[in-house]
C-alpha cells in the first residue's frame, strides 16, 4: 500500500463518537493503511455532540466558504479539521449548522431519526467531494463506511461522473448492521433527482428503508466489504447476485491483513 491514496468517508469515527463497529472500524482501517506507508485522508460529519476544545477542532479557512445547493436550498459548507492523538492521522470534518449542530448523530433524545437525515446524507456527500476537489487529492480508493455516507458513490458515479480527479478512483462500500427503522423522507428520491440523477438510476429510494438505501451504494461501489458478523438478511442475498468482489466478515484481530489484501489484490486491478 506504500504511497496508495486512500480516502475514508464515514458517519462516525472514534475517538470523535462512541465505539460501534462502525467509527471502531473507521479508525482501524485507515490506521492499517497508515502502517503500511499508505496516504489516508477521513472525513465524517461535524456533529454537534462531538466535542471541539477536547479534540482540538480548528477550521480551514482555504476549504471553507462554499454553498452547496441541497434540493434548491443554498447551504453553507465549512471544513474542520483535527488529528487524531498518537496516530498521525488527519480528520475532515464536514460542517452545516441546520443539518449537524444539534447534539446527536442521527435520532432526538426519544430515539426518533431526524426528518432531514436525507438531506444531511446528500449533504455529506457533496460536501466530501467538494472538498478533496479542492485539496486536489486524487484517491487510489475511496472506502466508505455508515448509511449516512452511503450516498457517497452514488454521486461520485453520477452527478461528478465526469470529474478527472477521481476518475481512476476505486469505490469500496462497508455493509453493517447499524441501520436504522423505518424509511428516511419518502421524498429523497426527487431531491436527488433535483441534481440530474435519473430516477430509474436510484428507483429503490421510492421506499427508503436502510436496506435499499445499501443496495444503492452496492450498485455505485467497485467492492464490497462486510463489516459486521450479521447483516440483514436482504443484503445477504443481494450481495450474492452482484458481479464485484465481496470480502466476507473478519473480526477487529484478524481484519487487517485481509483488508490490506482485498484493497491491492480485488480493487486495484
Amino acid at each position: 500500500m506504500k504511497d496508495k491514496r486512500v480516502l475514508y468517508v464515514s458517519s462516525e469515527v472514534i475517538p470523535y463518537l462512541p465505539e460501534t463497529e462502525i467509527s471502531s472500524m473507521s479508525f482501524e482501517a485507515p490506521r492499517a493503511v497508515n502502517s503500511k506507508e499508505g496516504q489516508i485522508r477521513i472525513f465524517m460529519p461535524r456533529y454537534g455532540n462531538i466535542n471541539e476544545r477536547r479534540h482540538q477542532l480548528h477550521e480551514v479557512i482555504r476549504l471553507s466558504g462554499m454553498n452547496l445547493v441541497i434540493n434548491d436550498l443554498d447551504m453553507p459548507l465549512i471544513i474542520k479539521v483535527a488529528s487524531i492523538p498518537k496516530e498521525r492521522m488527519q480528520v475532515y470534518f464536514i460542517e452545516n449548522d441546520d443539518y449537524f449542530k444539534r447534539k446527536a448523530t442521527y435520532a432526538d433524545e426519544e430515539g426518533v431519526l431526524y426528518e432531514d437525515n436525507d438531506e444531511r446524507a446528500i449533504f455529506f456527500a457533496k460536501g466530501v467531494i467538494e472538498t478533496v476537489k479542492k485539496l486536489n487529492w486524487s484517491p487510489d480508493i475511496i472506502h466508505v463506511h455508515g448509511w449516512l455516507a452511503s450516498f457517497l458513490p452514488l454521486y461520485l458515479r453520477n452527478y461528478y461522473g465526469n470529474e478527472p480527479l477521481f476518475e481512476n478512483s476505486k469505490i469500496v462500500t462497508s455493509i453493517y448492521n447499524q441501520g436504522f427503522e423505518g424509511t428516511l423522507d419518502k421524498e429523497v428520491i426527487h431531491k436527488i433527482a433535483f441534481d440530474g440523477i435519473e430516477e430509474n438510476d436510484i428507483s429503490e429510494l421510492e421506499d427508503p428503508t436502510y436496506c435499499n438505501l445499501m443496495k444503492i451504494a452496492i450498485k455505485n461501489s467497485d467492492a464490497i466489504i462486510v463489516g459486521s458478523e450479521e447483516i440483514p438478511e436482504e443484503l445477504v442475498s443481494y450481495l450474492k447476485n452482484i458481479n464485484k468482489p465481496v470480502l466476507k466478515f473478519h473480526n477487529k484481530e484478524e481484519f487487517s491483513e485481509a483488508y490490506i489484501d482485498f484493497y491491492t489484490s480485488k480493487v486495484l486491478v
